[in-house]
């Protein structure tokens, strides 16, 4: 599989939270890690970003373990730690001051250079009636898709 083919989605982010402003971060991975991404043996559900000594960490991101792996091999739910700018942190830091926000896991994806990227997003969680809207919403383009596709 080439490199940049590995992209790991979470659709329920989009679905619970209102996305305010996205980061691409990379990540602190250890060499079985990296290998079970390749095999695209990771899950971003339930996953969130937390800050720990002024650095941000994920939880709850699983990577599976490496098949090949000997007893070296990683934990599959471990905290990994988020590689940002520091101005982007004390961006991050400051905005989540605000009550209700959270930063929530995107994708996880390889860039063109080889290396683990994560996009994480700053969210505010939707009430019932937003997630109806959106529920309503992705009908109603359904529908039009299927209306213009036979025209």
């Amino acid at each position: 599989m080439a490199k940049g083919n590995i992209s790991i989605q979470n659709k329920r982010a989009r679905f619970e939270y209102e996305l305010i402003d996205t980061y691409v971060a990379g990540i602190q991975l250890t060499g079985t890690e990296i290998k079970s991404l390749r095999d695209s043996k990771a899950s971003l559900v339930d996953s969130f970003c937390i800050f720990m000594n002024d650095e941000l960490w994920v939880r709850n991101m699983h990577i599976a373990e490496y098949s090949h792996g000997s007893h070296y091999n990683h934990e599959p739910k471990r905290d990994r730690k988020l590689l940002l700018t520091k101005r982007e942190l004390k961006k991050l830091r400051d905005k989540m001051k605000n009550v209700g926000l959270t930063i929530t896991t995107l994708r996880l994806f390889i860039n063109d250079k080889g290396l683990a990227k994560l996009e994480i997003a700053l969210g505010k969680g939707k009430k019932l009636h937003d997630k109806r809207d959106s529920i309503k919403d992705k009908d109603m383009k359904r529908q039009l898709d299927r209306v213009n596709k036979y025209k």
